[in-house]
């Protein structure tokens, strides 16, 4: 197998020590920071590593544990000559439910800024790591993989669905953005698909998400233990092969007639246009025009959601697809943490509640309509906190991307 450069190691190594020495860093009250390690469980096999999330209770929900876990189990295996690939999957019914919003909601309402901004920095370094990893990566999104979920998965190199994955990106439903670098992978979707499901919070199955390129791979649920077995005993570190090996236990896929797949023309003309206003327009007189049922779910979709996070996400899809993966995740923390902060609105908070905690599902979005929501509101939103807030800083110098 292939080892890498010893000079590079020494400078790979140093940043990741520096990475996980922040992530760990004055957190040890941190609601975020579970006790013990066993949030990941690591395996090794021939050739490979494996990392298993391992909060089934929580649907392996991410907190300041599993990222800062990730950051060390990944940056040893990156070093490590005898392992020639990773895999990444979750225990339980669920891949990876996203982040622990319950938990960032408590220190939203208990003023503790400081530990929300540790969790994201931790989170959207690893993203980045993943991004530009220096070798394959499997990640098997079996069951629910939605928001930061997909953020852990979608990089690497390799995604296998199945007939029980269900991915979505959220986000607006609990008056937050689409994060975790989903400004980057949504933006190049095909079409205009990605403003779709970064604005409605819509959901794709395991087949959907190969059709439009989310995943890679698809299986059936009954053959992942035989794919399981195949990658613990490959040995190897090209890519080729492994892509190989998963083509195998490959099932075809052809989306459903009634998949948000097959309404790509429709889906493109009302999506397409410049701002939330028009979009909402263009579905109203499609929907008046044809009754198409898909246009009225999708209005009714989009007036469910924060009138600020929808034009905050759209704005921020459109910014990522001419921006690089690095580019989308600097600003995503600045976004994230205006949202955490409340200075512009509450509506993270009050959409947890609504939805998570009280279950009310009547949030009460300030502003409470996209007429109230400013361009100055807007603006604010991919501004840092303040002047002297730092930016999130990656190792943009030191990394380069798997090829």
């Amino acid at each position: 197998m292939q080892r890498l450069k010893s000079a590079s190691l020494l400078v790979r190594r140093s940043v990741f020590d520096s990475l996980c020495k922040r992530s760990l860093c004055s957190v040890s009250n941190n609601p975020l920071l579970s006790e013990t390690e066993d949030v990941v469980l690591e395996e090794r096999n021939a050739a490979s590593g494996t990392a298993i999330l391992n909060r089934p209770s929580a649907l392996n929900a991410l907190n300041l544990s599993i990222g800062a876990r990730l950051l060390k189990l990944y940056r040893s295996w990156e070093d490590d000559p005898d392992i020639g690939f990773v895999v990444l999957k979750g225990r339980g019914r669920a891949f990876c439910a996203g982040g622990d919003i319950v938990t960032l909601y408590n220190l939203v309402r208990a003023g503790n800024l400081e530990e929300c901004k540790e969790f994201f920095w931790t989170l959207y370094t690893f993203i980045y790591i993943l991004g530009t990893y220096l070798k394959p990566h499997v990640a098997l999104l079996h069951g629910i993989t939605m928001g930061g979920g997909a953020g852990i998965s979608i990089p690497g190199t390799f995604r296998v669905a199945t007939e029980k994955t269900v991915f979505s990106t959220p986000e607006t439903l609990i008056g937050f953005h689409p994060d975790a670098g989903a400004s980057f992978y949504l933006s190049h979707l095909p079409g205009y698909l990605g403003e779709y499901l970064a604005l409605t919070g819509d959901k794709l199955n395991g087949v959907e998400m190969v059709s439009c390129g989310l995943a890679t791979h698809y299986s059936l649920t009954a053959k992942l233990p035989l794919i399981e077995e195949q990658l613990r005993n490959l040995m190897t570190d090209d890519p080729s092969v492994i892509e190989t090996s998963l083509e195998t236990f490959g099932d075809l896929v052809q989306p459903d007639q009634a998949s948000v797949i097959n309404r790509i023309d429709t889906l493109n003309k009302c999506f397409s246009h410049d701002t939330v206003e028009e979009i909402i327009d263009a579905l109203e007189s499609e929907a008046g025009r044809t009754q198409d049922a898909w246009c009225l779910s999708t209005l009714k979709r989009l007036k469910e959601t924060a009138p600020l996070s929808l034009k905050v996400s759209l704005r921020s899809i459109r910014q990522g697809r001419f921006q690089t993966l690095d580019q989308c995740i600097i600003r995503e923390y600045r976004m994230s943490l205006q949202a955490m902060s409340g200075q512009i609105s509450t509506d993270f908070s009050e959409g947890v509640r609504a939805r998570l905690v009280d279950k009310d599902f009547m949030p009460k979005w300030s502003p409470p309509s996209l007429e109230q929501v400013t361009e100055d509101m807007v603006d604010q939103y991919f501004s840092r906190l303040t002047a002297l807030e730092p930016d999130l800083e990656l190792p943009t110098k030191e990394r380069e991307a798997f090829t």
